[in-house]
Formats: structure tokens, C-alpha cells, sequence
């Protein structure tokens, strides 16, 4: 290697004194330094992140890594021209700050002071300016631009509990994601998926006495994944790894059922026509939940309930015993509903509860008088941050219960109530099944 030493360097004509040919790059060896140059408002980045105090070097920017414990950059002797700068390296400066530490008497900003950086994402460019004001900040980005290494998504209405978003679709709609979480576990969400509920059966009051029965419950699936606490109902599924849905970066449509009408009580024939119609079903991401069955007509019916998510109750009198529709239909594991409740035999024709996705419809008793026949209970969860019941069936009526059925409310899943029957002449719907829901939680920070 060649080696020239020389005192200075000019140019022998012109105004441009070149240093080194195309494509060669002029450097300094490592401890030399440079005058006259002046410099660009730029530093060179170390790109080892420091984790412990530190004393910056003029010229030269560094990350900070404050994800131990806060510690302190100790600035350079002031020098006029000096540059310093340092930028979060895990955005953790909002749990433990970096503080900038002035050499002796200088000053940050006009103050012999520390400067604390507590912002998370924070990065800052210091230039030592006279001894008056010290290092001035020429810098200060907070915009904090890193990739999300959370889920993130749209529709639905969005709300918040602890770290957890909710996306809760009262409707049809589209859960659209655009980030999944990069942490592959956070990737399986918690939902609940409840379908719509049956219509209660109607009566037509001029054929006589006897209730209707009440329609089952729209049929109810949960996912809670560990990953986004809240108290669960009793049927999680998460155990089971075919009921678990994982995002990936997609569009997904979700059904949510509309409730099934009640039988509108003014049909001829009486039956099978004020029967109530199924629910619908809800679903989300290949699961579904199955409507909930309808419920029968009364009075002078004797008919067995209809299938669902959970059944409908039975209707029946004298001579026959009817059997409640069967619940979880088609089958899930666990049981997605109830069946409904039986009608035994007796003379008044009285309808049995529908069933609930918690529990069974109650059994048609005699009448005339005495109490309806409960449908079976609903579920509670608090994945959307409080407890909420549903999928409860329906009522069955009896002979003469002076009470009108109900119509469920919006979203609550809820089977519709039977109508009664006696005294004849008037006729009465059943009450219409509570529409679907489907709810979606997943941890977003």
C-alpha cells in the first residue's frame, strides 16, 4: 500500500479540489477527526442499543433500551456545533424514562437541569448552541410508527374491557381483519354466537280451551380463550379445538338470525297453521348456531315439539303424550340447547315450556288454571364486560292463564311464549323468538 504524507493539499487550477475517484469512498481512520466540514444537522446511528447509563459521544444518535429500568444519557462537554441524538428502542420511555444528564455547568434549553424523556416512542435530536442556552432539542418526534403486533379489526360495534376489544353485531355484518397478533395463541378469539329464537305457538278462540307451548331457545356456542379473561357460561368450548376460530388477515362475514314470528293464532285449519315458525341460524367463521324450534298450536292440539338449537315444548291432551322437540339439533359439543318439555295427557290440552340453553322446557301439567309452564334457562357470560342471560325458552300456557305471551326482546336470543287458550272467542299469536347475536373478543394491547 502506498502511503503519501503531506502537510496540505490544494488545487493546481480551477475551483474543485476532488478527493478519490467514482465510486471510491474517502473515510477517516478510526480516532481522527475532521474541521471545516461543518455538518448537516445528521448523526451516525450506534446500532447496539444501550441498556444501562451511558455517556453520548457528539456526532453520534443511540438507542435506548429502557425495558430493564430507567436509566441516564450523560451528554458530552458543550462544544458549539456538537449533535446528539437518541430515539426509544422498545417504546417503554412512558414505564421507564431516559433522562439527559448536562456535563458540569452546561445547560439543556437555557436550565443547568436534567431533561427526562418519558414519552413512549419518543426520539430527540440535542445541538449544543452557546453557553447560554446549552443543547437546544431541534427534534422531538413522538409518533411512536411501529408495527402492531396485536390483532386488529373492524365492524361491528367496538368496545373496550381491560386489554380486550368487543365486536358486537346485532346484524348482519362483515368482521374485517387487517393485522393478526404475533403471538400465534392471541390469534384464537373468544365469541359468543347465539341464534334467533322460535315463535310461540298461537290460538284460535273459537275451537275451544287449551294453551299453546312455548318455542325453544336459539341455539347458543361460546369460545373463551384464556388469553381474554371474563367469566364464561357453563357451555365453553374452548376445550374442544374444532370450536375455536383463528384469524388470519380476511373478511368475514357474519349471519346473526332474525327471531321466528309467533303463530298468528286467526289460521284455519287451527293446526297445523298457528304453529310457530323456527328461529333462524347465527354464525361467525365457520361455527353456527341452529334456530331455535317453533312452538305448537293450541287449543284442541296434540302435537310434539319441533327440533332446534333448543326445542320447542310439546302441546297435547287426551289420549296422548307428546314429547318435547329435541334441542342441540344438529349436535354439538358441548350442547348447543335443551329439548322442550312434554305434554302429558290430560283433558285441557295445556303446551309445555320450550327449551332453554341452560335447561330442559318444563312438562305440560292439567289444567284448568294454576301456573304457566316455564320454558328452561338461559346462559350468562361476561364477554362483553357484564353479565348477560340468553337463550331462555319459552313459556307453555295452560287452560284459562289469563297472561298474553311475550315477545322476546331484539338480540336476546330468547324463544317465544305460547298462547292461551280459554276463554274461546278471541284469537291470540304466539309471542315472536328474540333475534341472534354474535359477539367477538380478542386482546388488542
Amino acid at each position: 500500500m502506498s502511503k503519501i504524507e503531506v502537510d496540505a493539499i490544494d488545487k493546481q487550477s480551477g475551483s474543485t479540489l476532488t478527493l478519490g475517484g467514482s465510486g471510491t469512498a474517502v473515510t477517516l481512520a478510526s480516532g481522527a477527526t475532521q474541521s471545516g466540514f461543518g455538518r448537516t444537522g445528521t448523526v451516525d446511528w450506534d446500532t447496539t442499543p444501550k441498556t444501562a447509563t451511558f455517556t453520548a459521544v457528539s456526532g453520534d444518535g443511540f438507542f435506548a433500551n429502557t425495558t430493564g429500568s430507567a436509566f441516564n444519557m450523560n451528554l458530552p462537554a458543550g462544544v458549539a456545533g456538537a449533535i446528539v441524538s437518541v430515539a426509544d428502542y422498545a417504546g417503554t420511555w412512558q414505564n421507564n424514562a431516559l433522562t439527559v444528564v448536562p456535563n458540569g455547568t452546561d445547560k439543556i434549553g437555557g436550565v443547568n437541569t436534567n431533561a427526562p424523556l418519558n414519552t413512549e416512542g419518543q426520539s430527540v435530536t440535542f445541538i449544543f448552541v452557546d453557553s447560554t442556552q446549552g443543547w437546544v432539542n431541534v427534534q422531538d418526534s413522538t409518533s411512536n410508527e411501529r408495527g402492531n403486533p396485536f390483532i386488529v379489526a373492524t365492524g361491528g360495534t367496538i368496545t373496550e374491557s381491560g386489554n380486550c376489544k368487543i365486536h358486537t353485531f346485532t346484524g348482519p355484518g362483515s368482521f374485517v381483519v387487517s393485522n393478526i397478533a404475533s403471538c400465534a395463541p392471541q390469534n384464537i378469539v373468544s365469541y359468543v354466537i347465539a341464534a334467533s329464537g322460535g315463535g310461540g305457538g298461537g290460538t284460535k278462540g273459537d275451537t275451544g280451551a287449551g294453551g299453546s307451548s312455548g318455542a325453544g331457545a336459539g341455539g347458543y356456542r361460546e369460545v373463551k380463550n384464556p388469553v381474554t379473561p371474563y367469566t364464561a357460561s357453563p357451555l365453553d368450548g374452548y376445550s374442544t379445538p374444532a370450536n375455536r376460530v383463528t384469524l388470519a388477515v380476511q373478511s368475514y362475514p357474519i349471519v346473526v338470525g332474525g327471531g321466528g314470528p309467533g303463530g298468528p293464532g286467526t289460521a284455519v285449519p287451527n293446526i297445523p297453521g298457528n304453529n310457530g315458525i323456527n328461529g333462524n341460524v347465527s354464525s361467525f367463521g365457520g361455527i353456527s348456531a341452529a334456530g331455535g324450534g317453533g312452538g305448537k298450536a293450541g287449543p284442541c292440539g296434540s302435537q310434539d315439539g319441533e327440533p332446534g338449537g333448543s326445542g320447542g315444548g310439546a302441546s297435547g291432551g287426551s289420549p296422548n303424550t307428546r314429547c318435547g322437540g329435541a334441542g342441540n339439533t344438529p349436535p354439538t359439543s358441548p350442547a348447543q340447547g335443551q329439548n322442550g318439555g312434554n305434554a302429558n295427557p290430560q283433558p285441557n290440552y295445556t303446551g309445555a315450556g320450550g327449551g332453554g340453553a341452560g335447561g330442559a322446557g318444563t312438562n305440560a301439567g292439567p289444567g284448568p288454571g294454576g301456573p304457566k309452564f316455564p320454558g328452561g334457562a338461559g346462559v350468562a357470560s361476561s364477554i362483553t364486560g357484564s353479565p348477560v342471560t340468553r337463550s331462555a325458552g319459552g313459556y307453555g300456557k295452560n287452560y284459562a292463564n289469563p297472561e298474553a305471551a311475550s315477545n322476546q326482546p331484539d338480540n336476546s336470543s330468547n324463544g317465544g311464549d305460547g298462547a292461551l287458550g280459554h276463554p274461546g272467542g278471541t284469537d291470540r299469536p304466539g309471542g315472536n323468538g328474540g333475534s341472534g347475536i354474535v359477539i367477538i373478543r380478542y386482546k388488542f394491547q
